[in-house]
């Protein structure tokens, strides 16, 4: 696999805005399911914030990976 064209690929503006959309609705869905409580109670810690970001920032990535992968196959298939 070539890296500096996966990284070319990844940060296209399409690949970039299905990532953003994925990540928030993905993100909130789980911040939902697995930070409500603490959030409610007031835990706002540097750790549980952290927490949160990473649970925005894995489905990014998995979005990003995913999209990456799909046109460099498809490029692949042209050829």
């Amino acid at each position: 696999m070539n890296l500096q064209r996966w990284f070319q690929v990844a940060r296209s503006p399409s690949i970039i805005r299905r990532a953003i959309k994925v990540s928030v609705v993905v993100g909130t869905l789980l911040v939902i399911i697995n930070h409500v409580p603490a959030l409610w109670h007031g835990d706002l810690s540097r750790f549980r914030l952290f927490q949160i970001g990473l649970t925005y920032a894995v489905p990014y990535c998995v979005a990003t990976w995913s999209s990456v992968a799909a046109l460099l196959e498809k490029d692949k298939t042209k050829h």
